[in-house]
């Protein structure tokens, strides 16, 4: 006899198959959207807003994203555990999931401000639209990237209810920042993507190739934080972040060759995290400090 899962287990299940704590990759880039737009520290209600719309988008991003990948997964010796292609949720519980969290997300902009909520519907479509890029464009990486450059934008717009020239340097630092480490994370599947027809730069131009494209990404990167702190006005301690930041992306591809690939997961996670959270730091000390806006 089959017994069915409670809803809390599978709650449990869903939130580990969309990797629930990789929200800490663009969650630094939202609080860095939000300080440069306040010029300090937003209010409450705004932090709270926006942290809810964070969850939820990529929440039902990254639910919407299983669902549509469930047969190609279920055929690739990595991903065959995954929870739809192991048969641990049916189809429709995760549907519910992706339409919840779609909700949330367009209820957290409603509560923002009318120009958040009017905006929520587009972001949902580059976001799910994501899932449907491997079928016909080696770019799918840049699909990605624009999705996650959503949540700095959409800090920005929480805070000031408009959009604005300044935080599109911050925007094209998360894509290109984006494209760089998902090309490492699509190494695992070259020949995979490949014999399945499915597209990414890797199946396209080999390991060696992408890699070379991944460093530059990363190298424009650091040349996009450096307009926007010149654009923005920050001074010593942001520039000493930026200084981190392209070390911990150096130290990022040191750990990954075209031919040895076992530090993978460590470049992906741990160095990504530091990334992002070193320069929302590095901002918040720069505003905090040398421009004393803080008491």
């Amino acid at each position: 006899m089959t017994v069915t899962p409670s809803l809390w287990e599978r709650l449990r299940i869903v939130l580990e198959m969309i990797k629930f704590e990789h929200t800490l990759f663009a969650l630094p880039f939202a609080a860095t959207g939000m300080l440069l737009a306040a010029d300090g520290l937003p209010s409450v209600r705004v932090c709270i807003g926006v942290l809810v719309a964070m969850v939820g988008a990529r929440s039902a991003a990254m639910a919407f994203n299983r669902l549509v990948d469930r047969e190609v997964d279920a055929r690739n010796p990595r991903t065959s555990t995954r929870a739809l292609p192991a048969g641990l949720l049916d189809i429709g519980f995760v549907r519910l999931f992706v339409v919840a969290s779609s909700v949330l997300f367009v209820g957290a902009a409603a509560f923002l401000n009318t120009t958040a909520l009017l905006l929520s519907p587009i972001a949902l479509l580059v976001i799910f639209g994501y899932s449907y890029a491997k079928r016909f464009t080696a770019w799918c990486h840049a699909w990605l990237g624009v999705a996650l450059s959503i949540a700095p934008m959409g800090a920005w717009v929480a805070v000031r209810g408009r959009l604005d020239w300044e935080p599109v340097w911050l925007c094209v630092a998360v894509l290109v920042w984006l494209i760089g480490f998902d090309i490492i994370y699509a190494l695992q599947d070259e020949e995979f993507d490949r014999s399945q027809g499915l597209h990414s730069l890797p199946a396209r131009y080999g390991a060696q190739g992408a890699l070379w494209i991944s460093r530059l990404s990363h190298a424009v990167m650091v040349l996009a934080l450096f307009g926007l702190g010149w654009v923005a006005g920050l001074g010593k301690a942001y520039g000493v972040g930026l200084g981190f930041v392209a070390l911990l992306l150096c130290w990022e591809h040191l750990q990954v060759r075209h031919n040895d690939l076992r530090r993978i997961n460590l470049a992906f996670f741990h160095a990504n995290v530091l990334v992002s959270t070193v320069l929302m730091i590095a901002v918040g000390a720069d505003i905090a400090f040398s421009r004393g806006v803080w008491p």
